[in-house]
């Protein structure tokens, strides 16, 4: 149980303990003098000598501990979220040994420590831009190969889920739904029609062929589905004219083969690394989320700790009435930008297709979620996905007492924003996400790797979002 409990939380209840230790003893003394003294007439006396001297001992364990916390817990904590930063997520950025003058040696044997991870995690950088190189390389030839297939093509794992999908099935797919990476294949085309195909396939262990209807019903796709051969999963080929790719011409590559092997268990059960998330923020016409409108929405997507450069949304929104000029001036969204702009019911309908399959991610995630909320019942659907906020996991890994803005974050984590993109809805979705990113394994070195286990951690420091 101990471990589950902060470094500043086990200090604190060490001097509550010994507050009522040291008021134990006293009263145990003042009341052996009083039954000793054999005088009822010192009752007050003693009494009052209790009382001061309880006062006392907790005014003194008070001023001790705050002294303690704040020159002894806090520089720990600042040290340890640190030196992790160094470890897991890349920071090369100096430690902050503020306040850390009454640690001894600590804070100077850590940033020599630090010092050996930067050294390390430049060895490890050069290693991945390595792999990454041969990686390209691999990509490369994937591309050729699959130019030798001049029609659109999507790789599946056994639960239906995207693999891989090329530049042509981008296009073939978004006609349902934004193609997305990890998403189920019941957003593009009517399941029953796809598993009774599968079926055969896996009977036959051969190609087979088949009409599908697609998820909307408006239209039928001739699909080819074939084995992996030995690997999990099979590959869909949309054949038909509006598919074609003429051999020589540019395939863009969306992909992650990890995603051929199926985590079947429950979200709370479920490694982080192993999940989708989108990112979002939202520009509005004010800070009240009960009145105000939401005047821009830009989000993307994670897939297994990695940001989806091609999988993005980003829209202007109509709120239905003029911007107040003092918000004009911070994210720049005037009315005649907004103007022709879809209206937040028709905007947050494609906005929750786009995240439907994921977690939502953001920054202060109850002020941009409320918004959403309050025009769920006009849109017809409910924002019933998993939500994550990078403030509440900035408490856990930095320690509550640190200042957890996204400019802070930022800084912590060596994420730059460009001054441009700052409060605008995908400038402040990509640095969440960049942070996001970096947060994962910072959180699985904390020994929670999984939802469930991030989720009850951050709601310890739920008080954050009531300030």
């Amino acid at each position: 149980m101990h471990a589950r409990l902060s470094l500043r939380l086990r200090i604190f209840l060490f001097f509550c303990a010994l507050a009522l230790g040291g008021i134990a003893v006293t009263t145990g003394a003042l009341w052996l003098g009083y039954s000793r003294a054999g005088q009822p007439g010192l009752t007050d006396a003693f009494v009052f000598s209790g009382l001061l001297s309880g006062f006392a001992i907790l005014g003194l364990c008070a001023a001790v501990w705050l002294l303690f916390d704040e020159n002894v817990a806090k520089p720990i904590e600042r040290l340890a979220a640190g030196m992790r930063a160094r470890a897991h997520a890349g920071v090369s950025r100096a430690l902050d040994t503020h306040g850390a003058q009454y640690l001894g040696d600590l804070a100077a044997a850590a940033e020599g420590l630090a010092g050996q991870l930067g050294d390390s995690a430049l060895s490890a950088a050069e290693a991945i831009a390595r792999e990454t190189e041969h990686l390209e390389a691999e990509k490369n030839r994937l591309a050729a190969l699959l130019t030798d297939i001049p029609i659109a093509t999507v790789m599946v794992n056994p639960s239906h889920q995207i693999v891989l999908y090329d530049g042509q099935a981008a296009a073939v797919l978004a006609q349902e739904a934004p193609p997305r990476l990890n998403a189920p294949l019941s957003d593009y085309l009517d399941l029953t029609g796809l598993e009774a195909a599968y079926g055969r396939l896996i009977r036959s262990g051969t190609e087979v062929q088949a009409e599908v209807k697609s998820a909307s019903g408006t239209q039928v796709f001739d699909l080819r589905l074939k084995p992996l051969g030995g690997a999990p999963g099979y590959i869909i080929l949309f054949e038909g004219s509006h598919a074609e790719l003429a051999p020589g011409d540019s395939r863009p590559l969306v992909y992650d083969f990890a995603l051929l092997e199926t985590d079947h268990a429950e979200l709370d059960s479920r490694k982080l690394s192993n999940l989708s998330y989108v990112v979002f923020d939202t520009e509005t016409t004010g800070l009240l989320p009960h009145k105000d409108e939401i005047v821009q929405i830009g989000a993307l997507r994670i897939v297994r700790g990695r940001i989806i450069e091609s999988e993005s949304f980003e829209t202007l929104v109509d709120p239905g009435r003029p911007i107040p000029a003092a918000s004009t001036k911070v994210h720049g969204i005037s009315d005649a930008l907004v103007q022709g702009a879809p209206v937040i019911s028709d905007a947050a309908r494609a906005f929750h297709q786009f995240a439907s399959d994921a977690v939502i991610v953001a920054h202060n995630a109850p002020f941009d979620m409320a918004f959403l909320h309050r025009h769920a019942k006009r849109t017809g659907f409910s924002w019933d996905q998993p939500v994550l906020d990078t403030v509440l996991l900035s408490a856990v890994l930095f320690g509550a007492s640190q200042n957890h803005t996204l400019d802070a974050l930022c800084e912590r984590l060596d994420v730059a924003i460009p001054p441009a993109l700052r409060h605008t809805a995908m400038g402040d979705a990509r640095a969440t996400a960049e942070v996001f990113c970096k947060m994962l394994p910072m959180l699985e070195a904390r020994g929670l790797a999984t939802f469930g286990a991030v989720l009850e951690e951050s709601r310890k420091h739920g008080r954050l979002m009531k300030t």
